[in-house]
């Protein structure tokens, strides 16, 4: 890409800015039957913005030659929104962002990509209960210029692959579905020897046909790292992204920094700083570099994501939190990696306080509608007197986040963070999205079963 030449097109008038991507996307597929698809997709283009008036205009492009064009419908689409809009806080950063993994896919031929998904894949099928089973290799490469006519020079490289599985197990009419995911970053390293896991989760899912089902009703429960960042991400993470509170008076009003949400020994955090999970990265697609937030700090609401819109209407700081899903798409306030921090309680002295409990594993899912919730799990163990029995299956959990958030009672000391990110908003499915949590003890938690 020409980086002079996007710099020279940058009009000197109002605010602009230009996003220009090489973008490469790469999958393999199969079912229970045989890996029957490969893709591979590049592409390159641009995005630019203007605030000429009272929102911005944007524009996108694929033929650089386009580029003058581009700004000028942007500065027309800008114009069409009433009033004047400037910025007052828009950090200048120049860099360059370059990757090093330890073994870059980029560099290994498809046959051997393939060949590595196959071997767990048949690892999978050997047993006769696995009824279906679908398999995907992902790899995704981005380099990213960002401009804007203050200043701001930044070159980024981002490379993320993994490997995602879907176990299904089946016994007359009964079926059960459990998830693994591997990777989540830029090393295919990470992939390599993962036959264990592979065979403890074929066994799980197995032993899912022989647990008992769950009876509905209140329970107190401890949610596994996996159900915990699901949680986390799904209920009160996108109530964080400050773009969601603008015209929303009433959730403005409940979002109100300083409210007490939980336990002084509860603390939230988004950090894409922290290297190796599918939410790092260096700058946002803002050119912004991003920053550890802290959302609630000691139980109380203490920080909110933003970009530069929200964060200069919100009179804050912006905090990096402003991406795209590629360079057809304008940049929104999007999750880096969320977290539930390490507390003070061991997993054996949470599972010692329940009488009459669930202990729940792994995330298949969920929806939220507001401040409600409903998530379903691949399964759970069922606590009495403090000790973990049989396996019991057919769960979901459903809520109010604020009481939920009221209810929790112990967090465990150890954060663990999903292999496998994603989310989707405003019509941008993100993959490089991370969550996770330490092990959380919730008390009266609605459990949908039979």
């Amino acid at each position: 890409m020409d980086k002079q030449y996007f710099k020279e097109a940058l009009p000197q008038e109002d605010f602009c800015d230009l996003r220009y991507q090489d973008f490469s996307h790469t999958t393999i597929k199969g079912d229970k039957k045989e890996i029957d698809q490969v893709s591979i997709v590049k592409k390159s283009g641009g995005n630019v913005r203007v605030l000429s008036g009272g929102g911005f205009g944007s524009f996108a492009f694929t033929d650089p030659k386009d580029v003058n064009l581009a700004f000028q419908e942007a500065k027309t689409a800008s114009d069409l929104n009433p009033g004047k809009e400037t910025f007052q806080r828009i950090p200048v950063n120049k860099d360059h962002v370059r990757i090093s993994p330890k073994e870059d896919p980029r560099n290994l031929e498809i046959s051997e990509k393939k060949g590595l998904l196959e071997k767990y894949r048949e690892l999978i099928l050997e047993h006769d209960e696995i009824a279906d089973l679908e398999s995907q290799y992902y790899e995704q490469f981005t380099d990213t210029l960002i401009l804007n006519n203050l200043g701001t020079e930044v070159q980024q490289e981002e490379l993320i692959c993994g490997m995602t599985f879907r176990i299904t197990a089946k016994r007359g009419d009964l079926t059960q579905l459990t998830r693994l995911s591997f990777g989540g970053n830029e090393d295919f390293s990470e992939l390599l020897d993962k036959e264990q896991e592979v065979l403890e989760k074929v066994k799980q899912t197995l032993s899912l046909l022989d647990a008992e089902p769950i009876k509905g009703g209140n329970y107190d429960v401890i949610l596994d790292s996996d159900v915990g960042g699901l949680f986390i991400h799904e209920a009160f993470g996108h109530l964080s992204e400050a773009d969601n509170l603008i015209g929303n008076k009433t959730l403005g009003e409940t979002m109100s920094l300083g409210t007490d949400f939980a336990m002084e020994n509860f603390n939230v955090i988004d950090d894409p700083t922290r290297p190796g999970h599918p939410g790092s990265y260096v700058y946002d697609h803002e050119g912004t570099k991003a920053q550890r937030v802290s959302l609630i700090k000691r139980g109380k609401l203490d920080g909110r994501l933003h970009s530069l819109e929200s964060a200069d209407f919100m009179e804050e700081e912006p905090t990096g939190h402003a991406r795209a899903k590629n360079f057809g798409f304008t940049p929104i306030v999007r999750m880096g990696n969320i977290y539930i921090d390490q507390g003070e309680s061991s997993l054996k002295d949470m599972i010692a306080s329940i009488d009459d409990g669930l202990y729940l594993f792994g995330s298949a899912g969920g929806q939220t509608s507001g401040e409600t919730f409903t998530f379903a799990v691949q399964g759970g163990y069922r606590i009495e007197n403090g000790e973990i029995t049989h396996m019991v299956r057919d769960l979901a959990l459903t809520g109010h986040l604020f009481t939920t958030l009221k209810n929790i009672e112990m967090v465990g000391r150890e954060v663990t963070f999903s292999k496998a990110g994603g989310c989707g908003k405003g019509g941008q499915i993100l993959i490089q999205s991370g969550k996770g949590s330490a092990p959380i003890k919730i008390k009266n938690m609605g459990i949908g079963g039979q």
